[in-house]
């Protein structure tokens, strides 16, 4: 009988222990979650926050190319023009021949494509084009209104022709819905970059947008959220070697910043632990720690809120509904300028090159 009593006594206060305990962690916990929060599972389509309005990350790992500069594969039992289930490592989108999106409008926003792997050929109602990938940009700013073509055109016949890339779109503010549409292109090679290296191994910043220390990403399009520093938007891409730290820069108050962790096991920040293909929010004005056990690639978006309403209807975001109802009119009547390519897939011949042809005549050209 006293053995009994005495074993639930101590399971009393094993049990007061445990609440006490878990009451302490629980406070911690809170405090945690005010610095890192809303840790959630990623999908095709990233959720971000103002003024971001999406990102996708596309990951294909595409065929030899034949001589349409698509896969060698058969395509039957694909829903070609809506194929957006992996398949033998790789989807069509609304590619039919070539994978990709062919001609579609936007209005209201800025396009951010970053190429990490492979090439994508740019063509658009304004006559302008480009083709360009291996860690090259395009900034597009849509505008009051413009076509584009985004293909993926797969130019090594003799090997597999791997696609990865970010596309983020972020919003513009109301007063600079409507401006000219125009795009830039941020090539690999001007792009900021900057290494913090320790004794396990180099941490590896992109500078898309934003600035880091002493590095300054490229100027933003002129009517881009981006172009006014005031304005705190960054977009980083990070490779951290395995046992790896990096103290994220603070930030303005009231920034809004999303970590996206895409590649690797397990991440550490500060001591929460972040699961492979997840996101988290990040109160930008307080220190945080990333804490890399194994190779690990991270996405950070950042900007203060452009804080205005934003109402989207497919490849259209604005402000009001009657908005949007014009947009749509808009483009019925004049097609944001018309599409003069002889195909809505438009491909830039075969040859191993990047470059860009701008609307106002101005040609760049890049070695591959």
């Amino acid at each position: 009988m006293k053995s009994r009593r005495k074993f639930l006594q101590n399971l009393f206060v094993l049990g007061s222990g445990a609440l006490l305990t878990g009451f302490t962690r629980s406070k911690k916990s809170t405090e945690m979650k005010e610095i890192i929060s809303n840790i959630k599972p990623l999908g095709f389509q990233w959720e971000t926050k103002d003024p971001f309005l999406f990102c996708v990350h596309h990951e294909d790992y595409y065929p030899k190319g034949n001589d349409r500069y698509g896969p060698v594969d058969d395509l039957s039992g694909r829903q070609l023009g809506q194929d957006f289930i992996v398949k033998d490592g790789y989807r069509m989108y609304h590619g039919q021949v070539v994978p990709g999106f062919p001609g579609h409008p936007h209005r209201g926003f800025e396009t951010v494509t970053v190429v990490r792997k492979g090439l994508v050929d740019h063509s658009d109602s304004q006559g302008a084009s480009g083709r360009y990938g291996n860690g090259d940009v395009q900034w597009m700013t849509a505008g009051s209104g413009l076509q584009h073509s985004e293909m993926f055109p797969l130019l090594q016949k003799d090997k597999e022709n791997t696609l990865e890339l970010f596309q983020i779109w972020l919003n513009l503010p109301a007063k600079n819905k409507m401006t000219e549409p125009y795009f830039k292109m941020l090539w690999s090679e001007e792009i900021a970059k900057e290494e913090v290296v320790s004794e396990k191994g180099k941490v590896f910043i992109e500078l898309i947008a934003g600035s880091i220390n002493e590095k300054q990403s490229p100027i933003p399009p002129p009517h881009s959220w981006a172009n006014d520093i005031n304005n705190d938007v960054a977009i980083w891409n990070i490779k951290m070697d395995a046992g790896t730290e990096w103290e994220v820069p603070t930030a303005k108050e009231g920034t809004n910043r999303v970590l996206y962790f895409y590649e690797g096991n397990d991440l550490s920040v500060n001591g929460v632990t972040i699961p492979t293909y997840h996101s988290a929010d990040i109160k930008a004005d307080e220190i945080v720690k990333v804490k890399a056990p194994s190779k690990t690639s991270i996405l950070i978006l950042q900007g203060q809120p452009i804080g205005e309403p934003v109402v989207q209807h497919g490849p259209f975001v604005m402000n009001t509904r009657d908005e949007i109802q014009q947009a749509f009119t808009d483009y019925q009547q004049t097609h944001f300028g018309g599409w003069p390519w002889p195909t809505s897939y438009p491909v830039h011949g075969g040859e191993l090159k990047r470059f860009a042809k701008h609307a106002n005549g101005v040609h760049e050209e890049k070695p591959l």
